[in-house]
């Protein structure tokens, strides 16, 4: 069994089997962060493709040593911040929620996965109504569990900018979810559970 390093150095040297599986072993990764950044199934598969396909072409740009998952996060998120630029308005069809989360144990029974994908659908509304860079800070740090540190290699910016975005991103979040409650969009748990530093 090759090493992840071994794997990476392969595909450096122009190996596509390489490549291949490192698509296979990050595809759910970068597929998560699409979907809680775009808020469309759709949309997320796209980015992801366009994701790793953007990382084939810039292979070079990779510093052997450095966090792979690191950097090829870093060009998904970047490439769904551009899309989000793009398109300015964010809107959730509730008809798009993929069937399961990836990031999301599955949980026993109809009602409990009813109940589950009725909270997926209420934080992916809530997190559609954040500006993109807060909504990356959100996602990295509470789906994918990235530190501060590499937070700010992902998005490129300082430690300090990423505690920044992640305290307005929840008070922003704070602010909507009195609203969502009342309009009977949000149940009355907290949003995103803490993670440790």
């Amino acid at each position: 069994m090759d090493s992840e390093d071994e794997i990476i150095e392969r595909a450096l040297a122009g190996d596509q089997a390489a490549f291949g599986r490192l698509v296979q072993t990050y595809q759910a990764p970068v597929y998560n962060l699409a979907y809680r950044m775009l808020g469309s199934a759709g949309e997320a598969e796209e980015a992801a493709q366009e994701a790793f396909l953007r990382a084939y072409r810039r292979l070079d740009t990779y510093r052997p040593g450095c966090k792979f998952s690191s950097w090829l996060l870093a060009i998904a998120a970047h490439y769904c911040v551009d899309r989000l630029r793009r398109r300015r308005i964010v809107s959730v069809a509730l008809d798009e929620a993929p069937e399961a989360d990836l990031a999301t144990p599955p949980v026993e029974g109809p009602e409990p996965t009813f109940l589950d994908r009725e909270r997926q659908r209420e934080i992916q509304a809530l997190l559609a109504q954040l500006p993109e860079s807060y909504r990356a800070a959100l996602v990295l740090r509470y789906w994918h569990e990235l530190s501060y540190e590499e937070m700010a290699q992902v998005l490129g910016t300082s430690e300090k900018a990423i505690k920044s975005r992640l305290h307005r991103a929840r008070e922003l979040l704070a602010t909507y979810l009195p609203q969502a409650r009342a309009e009977g969009r949000a149940e009355r748990r907290p949003v995103l559970a803490p993670v440790a530093s």
